[in-house]
């Protein structure tokens, strides 16, 4: 399930490229695969379409290589809302995932903006009030899903990083802070150009458990770059590449095809 660190890793695993259609329907393509020390662990593959001032995105995550034989793990994603200005404003997201006989769901509704309902199957355990850093009405206001979330809006490369996005799993919230890296270039199936990388900082605000080793690492201790490449001439920005620092290794979220298909 998208849980704490695990929402941050797959938020960048589905990272994909997305646009902002003035008229017409346009539609793009993205294909990434996640690894560690050069072992591929899963698979990505997305697609999504915008025509005038909304978006829909679906896609599929899969386990892949060596992962399968620790944890088989299949799911579907997807995020669709409208765009105001340059802001996505999410309406729902959903993901379900199935890890061998184990199924899990979460499904998250918006209103301009602001989260109205979340579901989560199964259902969270009790939390213990001594550890347990609570979420609030102000906590959910103003913030994108994990698909959302990978998107940057931004009048050129040079202003994609330098700032500071809101993002909600379905239970905790956390902020994730651009600061710029970078400039290079690089080529994928559908695009051979100019990119910009920037460090990510991630920061847990609520719904998380106080001194969890996994999100201390993460605040502390990991090193995460996220490299972002144009979609057409659409002004929106897409991550191409990701790396997040970790405990058994670096994880890598590398995309394979990054294109307009119409």
């Amino acid at each position: 399930m998208l849980r704490s660190s695990h929402a941050l890793l797959a938020s960048l695993a589905v990272a994909l490229p997305t646009a902002i259609s003035a008229a017409t329907q346009q539609s793009f393509k993205g294909e990434y695969t996640v690894s560690v020390h050069g072992l591929s662990v899963a698979k990505a593959s997305f697609s999504s379409s915008y025509e005038g001032d909304t978006y829909s995105i679906e896609g599929s995550v899969s386990s892949a290589g060596l992962a399968t034989i620790f944890d088989d793990t299949r799911g579907t994603v997807s995020s669709k809302g409208k765009i105001s200005g340059k802001q996505l404003q999410p309406q729902a997201f959903r993901a379900d995932y199935k890890s061998g006989d184990k199924a899990s769901m979460i499904d998250i509704r918006f209103a301009n903006g602001t989260v109205t309902a979340t579901k989560v199957v199964p259902a969270p355990k009790k939390r213990n009030p001594k550890n347990w850093i609570p979420l609030a009405a102000s906590h959910l206001a103003s913030v994108l899903d994990p698909m959302a979330a990978t998107v940057i809006h931004a009048d050129s490369l040079d202003k994609v990083c330098g700032r500071t996005v809101k993002l909600y799993d379905g239970e905790m919230r956390a902020n994730l802070t651009l600061t710029y890296e970078s400039k290079g270039s690089t080529s994928v199936r559908g695009y051979k150009g100019d990119t910009v990388t920037c460090r990510l900082d991630f920061e847990p605000v609520a719904g998380y458990r106080k001194n969890r080793k996994s999100l201390d690492y993460l605040r502390k201790h990991s090193r995460i770059t996220v490299t972002f490449a144009p979609v057409g001439q659409t002004g929106v920005y897409a991550p191409i590449h990701a790396t997040v620092g970790t405990k058994i290794g670096t994880l890598t979220v590398s995309a394979e095809r990054f294109e307009a298909t119409e």
